[in-house]
């Protein structure tokens, strides 16, 4: 047991060190500086080339998405995400190691070349988070949790942001064995994570760009806004269009839908005029009793 306490404490004290060594540290491979470059980089896309000319540059809960960005891939790892899951990561090994299993690594990848593990790691990330997203629709206590994100009622990039916390819990836990498997370096990751940040940002901007033929690969505004959309057909009652970075499992597996561009559509819930609409609140929804 204080084995595990020890790591808890390393893991608020590390995390700390590393928060502040991003802040005060600028440089490529600093995460907390891409956020907001690439974040500025699709505010200003916005701003000169709006697709929806009719809405502010500062849209409604612009400020509440914004905090959300720094939220979710900071503050909360800060309070006790990383912590947390610094302990259950040893636990898992110990437990591993128990069955005399030390290394869940199947593949070495990272003797192979560059673009090769690069590709692999994206693809079967990008893989399991579409059934992840598939999950939080499929499964009404996920789903009130999903709400969060689905509580956006005009698009913009830092929308892509604005997502209860509980999904970095479910999205992470079931994305450790699978990349665990490949063992993908930290590295990689980072780079992967870069790539996949933009394009999410590109999908819920406001902001069109014509894709061609790579519309069927590649996810984008034209296609997620629908995954938004309040009223969505009788026959998919669990939603559409489920692509985080790719659409192309969404065309495989018959999930995609694009009757017209949707533009002006309404966006949200059948409810959302009840949904919390402060942080706090949001912060806690999903914990009560379902309702029938």
């Amino acid at each position: 047991m204080e084995k595990y306490w020890k790591v808890f404490v390393d893991g608020y004290t590390g995390y700390a060190r590393y928060f502040w060594n991003e802040i005060t540290h600028p440089g490529i491979q600093n995460y907390f500086y891409w956020l907001i470059g690439v974040s500025l980089f699709f505010f200003l896309l916005e701003i000169l080339k709006p697709w929806r000319t009719n809405q502010s540059r500062f849209r409604k809960d612009f400020w509440l998405d914004f905090f959300y960005m720094f939220f979710n891939f900071f503050l909360f790892s800060l309070i006790i995400y990383n912590a947390a899951s610094d302990v259950v990561v040893n636990l898992f090994n110990d437990f591993l190691a128990s069955f005399e299993i030390n290394n869940l690594v199947a593949f070495e990848v990272m003797k192979w070349p560059t673009w090769s593990h690069l590709l692999l790691g994206f693809l079967v990330r990008d893989f399991v988070q579409w059934w992840v997203h598939r999950l939080l629709h499929r499964v009404p206590r996920l789903w009130e949790f999903h709400k969060v994100h689905h509580s956006v009622e005009q698009m913009g990039f830092a929308a892509h942001l604005r997502y209860h916390w509980m999904e970095n819990v479910v999205y992470r836990t079931i994305e450790y064995i699978p990349l665990a498997l490949i063992g993908i370096g930290l590295r990689d990751f980072f780079i992967i994570h870069i790539f996949t940040l933009a394009i999410g940002h590109f999908n819920h901007s406001n902001f069109k760009v014509p894709l061609g033929p790579l519309k069927y690969l590649f996810n984008n505004p034209q296609m997620h806004i629908w995954h938004h959309a309040m009223d969505i057909p009788k026959e998919r009652p669990y939603g559409v269009n489920f692509g985080i970075t790719l659409s192309i499992w969404d065309y495989i597996f018959k999930t995609n839908y694009i009757p017209h561009d949707g533009k002006d559509i309404k966006l949200g819930f059948s409810d959302l005029d009840n949904f919390p609409k402060s942080f706090w609140k949001q912060l806690v929804h999903g914990f009560g009793k379902l309702k029938n």
